[in-house]
């Protein structure tokens, strides 16, 4: 039996079920949201968990009015809300009928189709909370690091018995993602010209989006390229970073860097079956780039992130506004890392009141008085 690892959302939830009637918890298929759920209420007697890709538990919401009634005392949660769009008006009558916190737990796969249906049905009563495949934070060794950057943060995949292990796992998840998972969010798109288009993608980790380029490569249109980076961003798979502007008087790279969003994930797609693979592929800068990224756009949700860079060549690969500073991050897969011209004229561009270069090193140390070299997690 697989052991389970304390995740940074369980005090957000903890808060917010004490405030809202709903809780809706998104993030990608497999990425722990029920075993964090059944974690926290595996003792509480006042708990019903439905999945709704179980024939027998959509069965006893074929009368959902009556159902959340006769239940009124406990904690229903609802896993892959998504599937049962029809709910939201029963989850909206049953709350107002009953108004106290903690009466819903909705679990959901495709962030879109739920935060569109909950906006529209559930506005005021509900909280959201993303949860993400495992983080550096949450492992808490630091000499699993390299492990979790290999097989990413899907805990079947970061806790299978070896990298063969997790990667047969990670090409069944891929499988069932663009074969059953595409097809229930009601896109039928052929599987090869998703697996095509995700391994374009893979090759492009960490890069300006070229839509121009991608669509001439993959015979398709803008149009459809945006869609599948849509479709993609909201159900966790992909992420875009939008360029940093705010009034600079230079000359911008206005399109975003894409990233597959899980390491794990991106190293199958590339056929990186090792850390030795990893260390010879020419992605290796931009994998640690992007592992370095999604950690910490992961464990600060509530801050803004962005990329900075100029058609001069002046860069920053994350630029975070926490509200009260501007926060710098340069990844460097180097444990002996140095910053370019380039690197030093963007950081005095965006005049950022914080800088961290983010590299595998052991100890934090000074490059240079206001620069800081450490490895993840960083304290912003």
């Amino acid at each position: 039996m697989q052991k389970y690892i304390k995740r940074l959302a369980e005090a957000k939830l903890h808060e917010y079920l004490k405030i809202f009637p709903a809780v809706a918890v998104l993030g990608p298929r497999q990425c722990g949201k029920s075993t964090m759920i059944k974690q926290l209420v595996q003792k509480s007697k006042n708990f019903i968990y439905l999945d709704l890709q179980s024939s027998g538990d959509l069965r006893k919401l074929q009368e959902p009015e009556f159902f959340f009634e006769n239940n009124a005392d406990k904690t229903v949660c609802i896993d892959e809300i998504q599937l049962a769009p029809h709910l939201f008006s029963a989850l909206r009558s049953a709350i107002d009928s009953h108004r106290k916190p903690k009466r819903f737990i909705l679990l959901g796969s495709a962030s879109r189709d739920l935060i569109q249906k909950t906006s529209e049905s559930l506005a005021g009563r509900v909280g959201f909370i993303e949860l993400s495949p495992l983080t550096k934070s949450e492992i808490l060794s630091e000499d699993k690091q390299n492990k979790l950057w290999l097989r990413g943060g899907f805990p079947n995949s970061y806790l299978a018995r070896d990298n063969k292990a997790a990667s047969i796992w990670l090409e069944q998840f891929l499988r069932t993602y663009i074969e059953r998972d595409l097809q229930n969010f009601g896109i039928n798109i052929p599987a090869i010209q998703i697996r095509r288009f995700l391994t374009m993608f893979a090759h492009n980790q960490a890069q300006v989006l070229n839509s121009s380029k991608l669509a001439e490569s993959l015979g398709l249109t803008h149009p459809t390229i945006r869609r599948y980076i849509d479709l993609l961003e909201n159900s966790f798979v992909m992420r875009t970073l939008q360029p940093f502007e705010n009034n600079i008087k230079k000359r911008l790279i206005k399109s975003p860097k894409v990233y597959i969003r899980d390491t794990g994930i991106l190293h199958k797609l590339l056929q990186i079956g090792s850390l030795n693979d990893l260390f010879s592929h020419p992605v290796f800068g931009f994998s640690w780039e992007g592992y370095v990224i999604e950690n910490i756009i992961s464990e600060n949700q509530d801050f803004q992130f962005f990329f900075y860079r100029t058609s001069s060549g002046n860069e920053i690969d994350l630029v975070i506004e926490t509200g009260k500073k501007r926060i710098a991050v340069e990844c460097k897969a180097s444990t002996a890392p140095q910053l370019s011209h380039g690197n030093y004229s963007a950081i005095e561009d965006i005049r950022a009141d914080k800088i961290y270069v983010v590299a595998p090193v052991k100890a934090q140390y000074k490059l240079k008085e206001n620069i800081i070299v450490a490895n993840l997690p960083l304290e912003l």
